[in-house]
C-alpha cells in the first residue's frame, strides 16, 4: 500500500538517518517523521524531523499520537559507548522505548513495527564456535544484551495487545563509514588487544545492510524475530592482520590493563565488546531469506576490510587563532 505514514525513532543517528533516507526513496512511504536528541547525520529531502530529549515522555507520546503512523521503525537505541557512556545509553534507551511503546498501544493507524535489537541478547548461546539462530534461547549477560531484552519485551506486549505485525531485528555489531561503534573504534586503534587464551571468531553487519533490513521488514509487514548478520566470521587476530595493526595478546591482569588502556586511547570497551573479544559472538539467520527476502550484500570479512579503507579524521588547526 502506497502513502503509508512512517515514523522513524532515532532519526538523528547514522543508522536512523540512513533508514529515513531509504524510506524517502521507497515507493510505498508517504509522510515521514522522525525524532531524536540530535539532528540527522545526512541530508533528508522530505522527512520531518523533531528534536526532542529522551526525558520528554509526554512530548514524544504526543508527537506519535498527532502523526498517527502506519509504520513504526524503532531505531532509537543507544549502544553503550557508541555515543553515550553505558549508564547514559541504558537510561536514554529505556526512556525513549517506554514513551514510544506507550504511545504505540494507543495510535489507531499502526499496522507494522520494526524494532532494533541485537544478537547480544543470546549471551553464551552465541559464543564461538556455537552459532545462535532465531530459535536459540536468549540469555543476555551484558548491559546491552539486557537493554535489547527490555525492548523486545515491550515489542511483544505491543503485538499481543494490538495484534499488529512486529518484526524484531537482532543486529550483529553494526559497522559503517560513519557509524559510532565501540567495536569499530577498537579495531582502528594502532594496537589492538585480543584475549590471549584463544582466538574466538565473531560476525558483524554493514550499516547499509542493517538499514535495508528495516525497509524490507516494513514493506513486507513482517512479523517475527530475524537475525541480521553478514555471512562468515572473523577473529581479532585476522582483523588486526587485515588492518596492519599490532596485535596485543592479553589475559589475566594484562586483560584488565588492556581494557583500561583502550579507554585512554579513545576506544572504551563496554562489557558486550569485551565479551565478544573474549568469547566470540556468532549468529546466523533462518528467517531473513523468506520472511524479509533479504540477504546481506557484504560478508563479515568484507565489512572489516572496508573499515580499514575509510579515511581517518584529520584535525586541521585554524590559520588564525582567535581565542
Amino acid at each position: 500500500m502506497k502513502g503509508r505514514r512512517v515514523l522513524v525513532t532515532g532519526m538523528g543517528g547514522e543508522l536512523g538517518s540512513l533508514v529515513a533516507s531509504m524510506a524517502e526513496n521507497s515507493e510505498w512511504a508517504g509522510d515521514i517523521m522522525g525524532f531524536d536528541v540530535d539532528p540527522p547525520r545526512r541530508m533528508l529531502k522530505r522527512s520531518k524531523f523533531v528534536r526532542v530529549a529522551p526525558t520528554e515522555h509526554d512530548r514524544i507520546a504526543q508527537l506519535i499520537h498527532d502523526f498517527n503512523p502506519h509504520v513504526l521503525l524503532h531505531v532509537g537505541v543507544w549502544e553503550p559507548h557508541a555515543r553515550l557512556a553505558t549508564s547514559e545509553a541504558e537510561s536514554c534507551t529505556e526512556l525513549v522505548a517506554k514513551a514510544v511503546f506507550d504511545a504505540a498501544h494507543e495510535v489507531d493507524s499502526l499496522e507494522t513495527a520494526v524494532v532494533r535489537s541485537g544478537i547480544e541478547i543470546y549471551g553464551s548461546g552465541s559464543y564461538s564456535p556455537q552459532i545462535a539462530v532465531e530459535t536459540t534461547p536468549i540469555a543476555p549477560n551484558t548491559v546491552y544484551g539486557n537493554m535489547c531484552r527490555n525492548i523486545e519485551d515491550q515489542a511483544s506486549e505491543l503485538r499481543n495487545a494490538r495484534g499488529i505485525n512486529v518484526c524484531t531485528l537482532r543486529l550483529a555489531p553494526v559497522l559503517g563509514a560513519h557509524v559510532p561503534s565501540p567495536l569499530g573504534r577498537l579495531l582502528r586503534l594502532p594496537a589492538i588487544p585480543y584475549y590471549g587464551l584463544g582466538n574466538p571468531i565473531f560476525s558483524v553487519v554493514e550499516d547499509f545492510d542493517a538499514a535495508t533490513a528495516f525497509m524490507q521488514g516494513a514493506q513486507r509487514d513482517a512479523d517475527g524475530v530475524v537475525n541480521i548478520v553478514a555471512n562468515g566470521a572473523i577473529s581479532m587476530l585476522r582483523a588486526t592482520s587485515i588492518g596492519r595493526r599490532l596485535p596485543l595478546p592479553s589475559f589475566g591482569p594484562g586483560w584488565w590493563f588492556a581494557k583500561n588502556v583502550s579507554s585512554v586511547a579513545g576506544a572504551p570497551m563496554p562489557d558486550h565488546v569485551a565479551d565478544l573479544i573474549q568469547n566470540g559472538r556468532l549468529a546466523a539467520s533462518n528467517e531473513a531469506s523468506h520472511l524479509l527476502r533479504f540477504a546481506p550484500r557484504h560478508s563479515t570479512t568484507e565489512v572489516v576490510t572496508n573499515l580499514y579503507q575509510w579515511p581517518s579524521i584529520e584535525r586541521i588547526p585554524a590559520r588564525k587563532q582567535v581565542a
